[in-house]
C-alpha cells in the first residue's frame, strides 16, 4: 500500500453577517490519500482484520486510515469496512477531539468520485479510550469490485476535520460559489476579449483570467509588444479542441471534467502536455499523477518517453518501477519499442541499460 498525505490548512473563523445567529468553530482540516495497489492480496485476509495506513498530522493529533477488506465483524463480512483511528493524541487537556471525516474514492485523474462520497453526518469523538471510528458498511465488496478496483488497485481520499476552538458569533457564511462563478462565467462568454482558434472550434475566454493562471498566457497578453497586448483572436496549433475546452475548464474552476469512460488515458496524456506548454504546475501534476495509474505492459514506453519530454520524475520512475517488477525491461531492450526509445529519447536507453 502506497501513501501521500496533504499537511492541514490553518483553521478559519467566519465573518459576521447581522441577521443570524450561529456556533463557530475553529477547525483544522487535512487530507490523506490511501492507494491500494495488489488489492486481490489483500482480499481474503480475514473478518475484523485491519490493514492499518501510514500516520498523518492534522490539528495537532496523529491518525491513520484503517481498511478492512472482509469487513470488520461477521455481520458485515459481505462489505468493505473503513474508518479513522487516533493514533497519538495532542495537547488538548485531556478533553476530547471532535471530528468530522469524508470518504471517496479518487477517479483516473486523481478527483474525488461525488457519488462514491461517504461524509459523516455528526461530529465523532475521540479520545485516550475511544480511538477509533469505523463505516461498518462502507461499500458492498461487489459494487467496489466492479465500480472503483481497476487493474487491481484502487484510491480513497479520507478528509478530516477537527475542531480546535468554539466560540459564539453573529455570523451567515455560505458555502463558496467561486468555482460556480467562473464556469459560469466561461460559459457565457460575458465580458470576454480573446477567442481562441483551435481546430476549427473557437473559444471565448478572458485575458486577466488567463493571465492570472499561466505565466505562459501572462506574457503574450502583457509581456510584447502593444500589438500582441490588444489581440483579440489567437491561433491555436497542436491541441485538440476537446483538449483546449478540458483546460479552460480547469483554468476557471481549478479541477477537471468529467471524460468518457475509456477515454482519460488520452485525455491524460493530451493535457499534461498542454500543461507544460501553458507552464500550468497543479494540472501537470494531477496527469502525472492520472498517468502513474494507467501504467501496464501496452503503455510503459510511450508514457516513459513523455515523462522525459515534459519533465515528469515521479511518473518516469513509476514507470522504470513497472518495468523492473513486471520483467518488461527485457522485452523493451530487444524488441520494437526498443527503436521508439532510441528515436524519441536517445538518453533513456542508456539509462535504461544502466538500471537493469
Amino acid at each position: 500500500m502506497e501513501h501521500d498525505a496533504m499537511p492541514p490548512s490553518p483553521p478559519c473563523s467566519a465573518a459576521a453577517d447581522d441577521g443570524y445567529s450561529a456556533s463557530i468553530a475553529e477547525t483544522a482540516t487535512g487530507w490523506h490519500l490511501l492507494k491500494v495497489v495488489g488489492y486481490s492480496q489483500f482480499k481474503g485476509i480475514g473478518v475484523a482484520r485491519r490493514i492499518k495506513s501510514s500516520s498523518f498530522l492534522v490539528g495537532g493529533h496523529s491518525w491513520c486510515v484503517i481498511f478492512f477488506p472482509d469487513g470488520s465483524s461477521e455481520e458485515t463480512a459481505e462489505w468493505v469496512s473503513l474508518g479513522l483511528r487516533l493514533e497519538r493524541l495532542g495537547s488538548t487537556d485531556g478533553g476530547d477531539v471532535l471530528v468530522r471525516t469524508k470518504y471517496s474514492f479518487l477517479d483516473r485523474v486523481g478527483e474525488p468520485i461525488p457519488s462514491s462520497t461517504r461524509t459523516g453526518t455528526s461530529w465523532l469523538t475521540f479520545s485516550r479510550t475511544s480511538q477509533s471510528w469505523v463505516y461498518s458498511q462502507f461499500i458492498k465488496r461487489e459494487d467496489m469490485e466492479s465500480s472503483y478496483v481497476k487493474k487491481d488497485k484502487f484510491c480513497i481520499r479520507c478528509d478530516v476535520r477537527v475542531i480546535e476552538n468554539c466560540c459564539q458569533l453573529s455570523a451567515a457564511v455560505p458555502p463558496s460559489e467561486m468555482r460556480r462563478h467562473f464556469m459560469d462565467l466561461l460559459a457565457s462568454g460575458v465580458g470576454a476579449d480573446v477567442a481562441f482558434d483551435v481546430g476549427g472550434e473557437t473559444f471565448a475566454a478572458h485575458k486577466n483570467v488567463l493571465a492570472a493562471r499561466s505565466s505562459v498566457f501572462k506574457a503574450e497578453f502583457f509581456g510584447g509588444t502593444m500589438k500582441e497586448n490588444v489581440a483579440t483572436r489567437v491561433r491555436v496549433d497542436g491541441i485538440e479542441p476537446r483538449v483546449f475546452k478540458a483546460m479552460l475548464h480547469f483554468v476557471y474552476t481549478d479541477s477537471l471534467p468529467r471524460f468518457d469512460r475509456g477515454d482519460e488515458l488520452v485525455m491524460a496524456q493530451h493535457l499534461l502536455v498542454a500543461a507544460d506548454r501553458y507552464d500550468m504546475q497543479r494540472l501537470a501534476s494531477m496527469c502525472e499523477f492520472a498517468l502513474c495509474l494507467f501504467i501496464d505492459t501496452s503503455v510503459a514506453v510511450s508514457t516513459l518517453v513523455l515523462a522525459e519530454q515534459h519533465g515528469c520524475r515521479r511518473l518516469k520512475e513509476a514507470c522504470f518501477k513497472f518495468l523492473k517488477d513486471s520483467g518488461k525491461y527485457k522485452e523493451v531492450l530487444m524488441g520494437d519499442d526498443f527503436e521508439h526509445l532510441a528515436n524519441s529519447c536517445p538518453s533513456l536507453v542508456d539509462e535504461l541499460c544502466e538500471k537493469f
